[in-house]
């Protein structure tokens, strides 16, 4: 195999302040600030290699920088799970961690493992995301000083109610934007219909859907259910038969997907006649919730595939 055509893989590890970067073959390594100029010498580097697959950790919003320079040039990158890469280099007997260490790791992994290439959402939908993790965050700490009014001295009652109040405002505000910014789109709009259509399924459940999953109706049912980790996954060896647990996958998704279950086994007929089967099928809780889960997602997942909206003879 010639220079030319020989198969090219890039590690960069990103951290707040710099970018720990590892081409292989050759080995060589390459550190800079995560800044403008940083990037533009990343970049530089990376065309004078060629055509390479880069991989990435997801760190919480981190790389998404440096991922959309990279996708704005064309380049094939993957982002992977953390884990993914930790399991790895502990699997080739690495146990050391660093900077340029895991830059090293994520460029064997790429080789080893040769990641898909996704493209990156669209800037709609990561607005969306961003948006929503923020509606996220203020529930949250609603929920907290909820917990907190109700053992609160007299004193602390005062500022613990503005406060709430504030935050009520604050969310009902993202609320709002939220659903402005979907509305503005015929074809979002028309994805927020259908999915709103089901019973059970809501506003924050609609918008967490097409924000943090765009993949729904794009994969078939099993890859979809495994995606946002509501598929049993094996645990069988030899002779032995373990039970089958869910586990990974997107769990603010699930999350959401939860609390519309729970309604829909109430009040859309569908899932409620399916609980019911389980139920008379002697079939623990838990695996009741989660069937149901399954099925609610399948359903939408069909009905933005085939662009169809909710029936409950077909669903």
């Amino acid at each position: 195999m010639s220079e030319n055509t020989m198969e090219r893989f890039v590690g960069i590890d990103v951290s707040k302040d710099s970018l720990d970067v590892c081409l292989d073959p050759g080995g060589q390594c390459l550190r800079v600030a995560y800044d403008e100029a940083g990037i533009t010498e990343v970049l530089g580097q990376l065309k004078a290699f060629g055509s390479a697959l880069i991989v990435m950790e997801a760190t919480g919003g981190l790389e998404l920088r440096l991922a959309s320079e990279l996708a704005g040039q064309g380049l094939p990158l993957a982002i992977i799970n953390p884990r993914q890469a930790r399991d790895f280099a502990k699997a080739t007997g690495q146990l050391a961690k660093t900077d340029a260490v895991d830059a090293a790791v994520l460029a064997a992994f790429a080789r080893a493992i040769r990641p898909q290439a996704r493209p990156l959402k669209e800037a709609f939908v990561r607005e969306l995301d961003e948006l929503l993790t923020r509606r996220r965050q203020l529930v949250d700490i609603r929920v907290q000083e909820s917990l907190r009014l109700g053992s609160a001295s007299k004193v602390q009652k005062k500022s613990l109610a503005a406060h709430i109040a504030w935050l009520d405002k604050r969310i009902a505000d993202l609320d709002d934007d939220l659903r402005g910014r979907l509305r503005a789109s015929a074809v979002w709009r028309a994805k927020d219909d259908l999915l709103r259509g089901i019973p059970g399924v809501g506003a924050v459940t609609s918008l967490t859907m097409l924000a943090k999953c765009p993949e729904l109706g794009t994969l078939n049912r099993r890859e979809i259910a495994k995606l946002v980790g509501v598929a049993p996954l094996a645990n069988d060896s030899g002779k032995h038969r373990g039970k089958r647990f869910i586990f990974g996958g997107r769990a603010d998704v699930r999350c959401v997907l939860y609390m519309s279950t729970v309604s829909a086994i109430r009040h859309n007929p569908v899932i409620k006649a399916f609980a019911e089967r389980l139920v008379q099928a002697s079939k623990p809780a838990k695996v009741v919730i989660v069937a149901c889960m399954r099925k609610l997602l399948t359903i939408m997942n069909t009905m933005i595939r085939n662009n169809a909206p909710w029936n409950p003879k077909i669903a």
